[in-house]
């Protein structure tokens, strides 16, 4: 009777925490997605910016190159993340 207690006990226990693993593990998947498609789309506008820009006199320029600079600064913050 013991046994029969313990192993319910165990069986419960086993399908709870197997649930929470899953749960876990898609969460942890769509983070994953997420943090890959922002960082395409930061690397998208980026490149684009720089298409735009053929001969460079907005990326030298003090407002608008402050903002190529936060892109390039975010791109290599996401590159640490993406590639721990």
């Amino acid at each position: 009777m013991i046994i029969e207690i313990g192993l319910v006990i165990f069986i419960i226990a086993n399908v709870i925490g197997s649930y929470i693993i899953w749960n876990l593990y898609i969460k942890c998947d769509r983070l994953e997605q997420w943090v890959d498609s922002t960082y395409l789309q930061i690397q998208d506008v980026l490149q684009d910016m720089k298409n735009l820009d053929t001969i460079g006199a907005f990326e030298s320029d003090d407002e608008v190159g402050a903002t190529f600079k936060a892109l390039q600064e975010t791109l290599n913050k996401l590159d640490t993340i993406t590639e721990e």
